[in-house]
């Protein structure tokens, strides 16, 4: 009898594993894979869960809610635009937010790699969240606005290309949901495992 490969072992065991979801809250300067050859912190410095994979991107600057997953079809609902799933981040921006620039943002932003769709923007009160490693560079004289944006798609650094384009560049940026997931209190570096929903 011909005796499977140790590979085939491992992706038919991960076929047969109880689908898992986890919450990750992403610290700065982390990058959402396992693997970098040049020596930077990466999820395995801080998730020690063989089998299970990022549901979407969070770039390297950015921090907050990270999905990640073992079943492949969850991976697809949670990452892929053309399923819609809707996504909110708190954004710290440079400069006193206008009318005008946050109308801009529920409008859509022409990119270049497209029009986005509208968001749902609003102003937050500052957030009581943990101090970032290292601390933004603020300059003195121009004061920061931290606002809300809901959005559904997934362009590449959308929402600091966004804020960008209408005067507000992005100083810090955190996700805190995706579709019915919160971050709620979870620590930066720390993670948790979910419940998925029924219709998941």
């Amino acid at each position: 009898m011909r005796s499977s490969s140790p590979a085939t072992t491992r992706r038919r065991s991960r076929a047969n594993a109880a689908p898992r979801l986890i919450a990750f809250n992403k610290p700065y300067d982390v990058l959402t894979q396992f693997t970098d050859e040049q020596g930077r912190a990466t999820l395995k410095d801080f998730v020690p869960i063989a089998g299970v994979y990022a549901a979407g991107r969070l770039d390297r600057n950015s921090e907050g809610l990270l999905l990640l997953t073992n079943d492949g079809r969850l991976q697809a609902r949670i990452a892929e635009p053309k399923f819609g799933m809707r996504k909110t981040y708190w954004a710290q921006v440079e400069g006193e937010a206008q009318a005008e620039q946050l109308e801009a943002l529920r409008n859509g932003v022409l990119l270049n790699d497209g029009l986005t769709l509208p968001a749902e923007v609003s102003v937050l009160n500052e957030p009581n969240i943990w101090p970032r490693t290292p601390p933004i560079r603020y300059r003195a004289n121009i004061p920061t606005t931290w606002i809300q944006l809901r959005i559904s798609e997934g362009k590449n650094r959308q929402v600091r290309r966004m804020t960008a384009a209408v005067g507000l560049p992005t100083l810090r940026l955190i996700r805190v949901q995706i579709g019915p997931w919160s971050l709620g209190p979870l620590p930066p570096g720390q993670w948790q495992d979910l419940a998925i929903p029924a219709h998941f």
